[in-house]
């Protein structure tokens, strides 16, 4: 019998006997080296046998699971392993048959099978191939290491060993796939819907740093699952990066993982340091689509969304956010405006609701401050454009209330981007286009809203971190003082203005001026509301020239200071603007240095001290004051005043035209005169006549100021005559009906209308012009010189040219 055994075996083919001789008696011993080099060497020098080599250790190894021989399967496993490490150049040839044993292998129900089976067919992943097979499927091996993943064997030492296996073979599949693109498609949406969610699984119950027993990193689930994540990430290319993208935020929605948002905050970091830097604004492009999608969910839900979109923001570069920057801010502002139009009486609502909000102006400060300064300036002009521009007039109580929240809201959105801006020219930080609606808005009815525009004005003027050192309120006025005795106490650093600056200020300086005016004037002003206004005047004086625009300044206190003692304003009010008079003209007077106007304003305030401290800002500006606490009468007698003829006088003597100072200041209305450069009634006049119009650059420095922007007025004898005879109050009268019928009709007029008036009126223009380049033309005509035409017949020409 044992003689037939022998003979049977000496029948068999080399390589099955060369196979057979790698396997011992005893598993335990392990593979038999000696004969494993001999099988190597078989198969590298006749490499058209590793196929029957392969196919037979299939046989054995399929026979050895079904028994659950697990050690005769290790041997197999590490007997193919070293055969595709030997003959790599060759592994076409039975890489099938090695598949086929890691699947059977895979199957196996013993988890220290399933393990072995994973490494091997990670060394086989990492083996490069000179000709790839473009025919093998890995669906298989997708399904199984992604199972592997959400293993639940016990103990917990296997199960972790089952879920780190796992990833290993999910890295393993990427490495074999991604780099060809003609192998099977691992970027396909039903491989990466198993992918995804399994990496992100492994990493959601992952928890290394409370627990202090946790496995060493390398066989952490967690720390292996985000190397495999960002190792997948950073192969991804534009067209393949949604496929990573859409998946991890399903997971999140399925798993209510946006609140709170911790986990979606460290996804989306690990995303946005993996990805290709030109393909970062595909992430947050995903994460806007995907905020819009849930524009209908929980404020809670959209804010996670939000400050997930925040985050992301920061890490990416400067010029990741995407081309189309505008559109991301719109979609933002979408939402805001969509959240401020919610009504509910649930406070709960409520309060998410304000979170959401404050969520998206975040958001978008962050945006902005990862774009250049230039593109800044055109967010806040984009955002402004957005805002409501209600009546200056109109009570909030008989308007609009979700208007008024919009308006604060993207007030608050503009003030956010504001403070990522960097100042250093005047005329680039203000242009028209935002200067205009910004100092409009800066009137409006609501005292909040008045507010936010002041503090935007201050972080725009503000280049030198002063506006900390004017906006406060003296709690204790034995260590801090409003009026102090000499400002180098304040720390303020003041520098020369440049001559754009210069020009800047003394363009629109008048518009800053009636502003701040006007906004004295307010009813419904508050404390921070008059804290704010001393601090643009402040900024104004110490940014904006100082010297150069002086006489304006001192023209403009005297003027709040007379409208102050005229006025019918409470008496809490009143007792504000002088307080805030008296600390302006100190500051300026020691900011200029002029001694005569520092003593005399040195004077009256001590005078106010000792017989009327209410005046002053450390009583005006106490909020814990009482109705009780203030005098019964506004009267504030001349002897604690500031003499403007005294100021004048100090100016004049170092050198300063006060010509103007005389002048009472008038208010120039911003949104009238705007609509005034709109109006076309006066702007084509006859070419006969003469008109008169006033320079922009030189109306602070006359007193005709208020009548900046103006339509020319003809020339004629009555209207001289109007001049001569009738007074101020009358001119002022009749400048304002006229305002006023111009408003109304662009208001109230139907568009057609309008557009046919203007169309008329640019027709006698034309006509005007065509007539006097015809006239030109027919003078020329006659004046030239007359040249006789001579026939071509008549004409002599020489010999050289006639036949």
């Amino acid at each position: 019998m044992t003689g037939c055994c022998g003979c049977c075996t000496a029948l068999k083919p080399r390589y099955k006997r060369l196979v057979d001789s790698i396997f011992p008696d005893n598993p335990e011993d392990g593979l038999v080296k000696d004969n494993m080099q001999k099988l190597v060497y078989y198969g590298t020098s006749k490499p058209e046998k590793l196929d029957r080599i392969g196919q037979y250790l299939e046989q054995r190894l399929s026979r050895d699971v079904t028994r659950s021989r697990t050690g005769y399967v290790s041997i197999s496993m590490e007997a193919l392993d070293q055969l595709l490490l030997a003959c790599h150049a060759h592994s076409n040839l039975f890489v099938e048959s090695f598949l086929k044993m890691v699947h059977k292998t895979l199957e196996s129900p013993e988890p220290q099978l399933q393990i072995l089976a994973s490494q091997s067919f990670v060394k086989f992943a990492n083996i490069e191939e000179d000709t790839p097979s473009y025919h093998r499927s890995y669906d298989f091996f997708v399904s199984k290491f992604s199972s592997m993943c959400h293993s639940s064997a016990e103990p917990e030492t296997t199960r972790i060993r089952i879920r780190v296996a796992g990833l290993h073979g999910l890295q393993g599949i990427v490495k074999k796939t991604v780099s060809d693109d003609l192998q099977v498609n691992i970027w396909d949406p039903v491989h990466m819907n198993k992918i995804i969610p399994s990496l992100l699984y492994s990493l959601q119950g992952c928890n290394m740093d409370n627990d202090p027993e946790s496995p060493k990193e390398d066989e952490s689930p967690g720390v292996v699952a985000e190397m495999v994540l960002r190792d997948l990430v950073c192969r991804a290319t534009f067209g393949n990066i949604t496929s990573v993208l859409k998946p991890v935020l399903q997971h999140l929605d399925y798993h209510k993982l946006w609140v709170p948002n911790k986990f979606a905050v460290k996804i989306f970091r690990i995303l946005m340091y993996s990805v290709q830097d030109q393909y970062g604004h595909m992430v947050v492009h995903h994460l806007m689509s995907h905020l819009d999608a849930h524009n209908k969910d929980e404020p809670r839900v959209k804010a996670g969304i939000v400050d997930v979109v925040s985050e992301t923001v920061v890490i990416a570069a400067g010029g990741s956010v995407g081309p189309s920057v505008l559109e991301v801010f719109n979609t933002l502002l979408r939402h805001l405006k969509s959240s401020v139009s919610v009504q509910t009486s649930d406070r709960q609502r409520v309060l998410d609701e304000k979170n959401f909000q404050e969520a998206v102006i975040n958001t978008i400060g962050e945006f902005a401050n990862n774009l250049p300064d230039y593109q800044k300036i055109e967010i806040m002009m984009f955002v402004m454009g957005k805002v409501p521009l209600l009546d200056l007039e109109e009570d909030v109580s008989s308007g609009d209330r979700k208007d008024t929240l919009l308006q604060t809201m993207l007030l608050k959105t503009m003030l956010k981007v504001a403070t990522k801006y960097r100042t250093v020219l005047m005329i680039n930080a203000f242009p028209p286009a935002f200067l205009d609606p910004l100092l409009r808005m800066s009137l409006a009815y609501d005292a909040g809203i008045r507010l936010i525009v002041q503090e935007i004005l201050h972080t725009l003027l503000d280049r030198h971190d002063n506006s900390g050192k004017l906006k406060f309120v003296s709690e204790n006025s034995d260590t801090i003082t409003w009026i102090p005795k000499d400002i180098q106490a304040l720390n303020l650093t003041v520098e020369k203005a440049s001559q754009q600056d210069i020009f800047f200020i003394k363009k629109n300086g008048p518009q800053f001026y009636s502003c701040i005016y006007e906004n004295m004037l307010q009813e419904n002003n508050k404390v921070d509301n008059f804290e704010a206004l001393y601090c643009t005047l402040a900024l104004l004086s110490i940014e904006l020239g100082g010297e150069d625009i002086l006489v304006d300044l001192v023209r403009l206190a005297m003027g709040i200071q007379n409208i102050s003692v005229s006025s019918d304003l409470p008496v809490t009010h009143t007792c504000a603007i002088h307080a805030i008079v008296a600390a302006y003209l100190n500051l300026i007077g020691q900011l200029s240095a002029i001694p005569n106007m520092c003593t005399h304003v040195s004077e009256i305030i001590d005078a106010r001290k000792n017989k009327a401290p209410h005046l002053l800002p450390d009583f005006a500006f106490n909020r814990s004051n009482t109705e009780q606490s203030y005098p019964t009468s506004t009267n504030v007698k001349d002897e604690l005043l500031f003499d403007q003829a005294v100021i004048n006088e100090a100016l004049t003597s170092r050198g300063y035209d006060t010509s103007t100072l005389g002048t009472p200041f008038t208010i120039s209305r911003l949104s009238q005169s705007r609509l005034d450069e709109v109006d076309m009634a006066h702007s084509t006049s006859d070419i006969h006549s003469i008109t008169l119009s006033i320079d922009s650059s030189s109306s602070s420095q006359t007193p005709l100021m208020g009548q900046r922007g103006q339509a020319p007025e003809d020339i004629t004898f009555e209207s001289l005559k109007k001049i001569i005879t009738e007074d101020d109050v009358e001119r002022k009268r009749s400048q304002e009906m006229k305002q006023k019928a111009i408003l109304e009709k662009f208001q109230t007029a139907p568009f057609e209308q309008i557009v046919a008036k203007i169309d008329a009126e640019s027709m006698v223009f034309q006509n005007k012009l065509s007539e006097i380049l015809t006239t030109i033309s027919d003078e020329n005509k006659d004046n030239a010189p007359q040249h006789q035409t001579t026939a071509v017949f008549d004409m002599q020409f020489p010999d050289l040219y006639v036949y």
